[in-house]
């Protein structure tokens, strides 16, 4: 016959399986975090194989789009170049309207240079120009001008009066007394224009043969710090006379 447990040994089994069951739920407890875990990690590896993937092959893009323009594609540096070429080339041509005024369709540049300007029309009508205007407070030069220093005057609103030898005296003496009695005018001989007497304000111009032509006092009317002056009110005075 059996001997009955004592209390002690009962609680002793008791606090046992009491260890028993706490152990058993922490390996649960960890099982579960070390598989949340692995989840965790092989999904960034999948995330991060993903976006090196992409990231290659959009280098590899890159590269190609890259290689295609510098071989002259539509994006490229090349392709850019020559549009630059080509703007540079097309800088515009004249346009003549009703009352003979030739307009300039083309972009006039407005950069201060100190070197020569090789502009597409004689006179000129605007464009790149020397940082010092020529006078043109009624001022009657005797000899040629330089381009660059007129070109100036015309950007503050000026008209530059030119003749050739074509001219008669008696149309020069006639211009002459003309401009002398108009602020914002100059006039000077020209050889290499098309007609005897032009008349140019910044992007326009008027030829005509005489100075006796209506167009000769519509044209001072109209562009003497007429709307078309890039800088209206500049000076004409304080420059270079040569």
């Amino acid at each position: 016959m059996g001997s009955a447990p004592t209390p002690g040994s009962a609680e002793r089994k008791a606090r046992m399986e009491q260890m028993r069951r706490a152990e058993r739920a922490r390996e649960r407890r960890n099982r579960i975090l070390t598989t949340a875990a692995s989840v965790v990690v092989v999904a960034g590896l999948v995330v991060g194989g993903v976006v090196l993937v992409d990231s290659q092959s959009g280098s590899k893009a890159s590269a190609a789009s890259g290689s295609k323009d510098s071989a002259g594609g539509p994006k490229g540096s090349a392709g850019g170049s020559k549009g630059s070429a080509k703007s540079a080339k097309d800088s515009g041509h004249f346009v003549t309207g009703k009352d003979g005024v030739r307009v300039w369709t083309g972009r006039l540049t407005r950069n201060h240079v100190t070197t020569n300007v090789p502009y597409p029309m004689h006179p000129p009508v605007g464009g790149d120009h020397n940082p010092v205007w020529l006078n043109c407070n009624g001022d009657v030069y005797t000899e040629p001008v330089r381009d660059e220093n007129a070109v100036h005057s015309l950007e503050h609103g000026a008209v530059w009066v030119t003749y050739s030898s074509k001219a008669s005296k008696a149309d020069v003496a006639a211009l002459a007394a003309k401009v002398r009695k108009t602020p914002y005018t100059l006039m000077s001989p020209y050889e290499n224009q098309a007609s005897p007497i032009m008349l140019t304000a910044w992007g326009h111009q008027l030829s005509v043969q005489s100075a006796g032509d209506p167009g000769v006092d519509r044209f001072l009317a109209a562009y003497v710090q007429g709307e078309q002056t890039p800088e209206p009110g500049a000076s004409c005075t304080g420059g270079t006379m040569r």
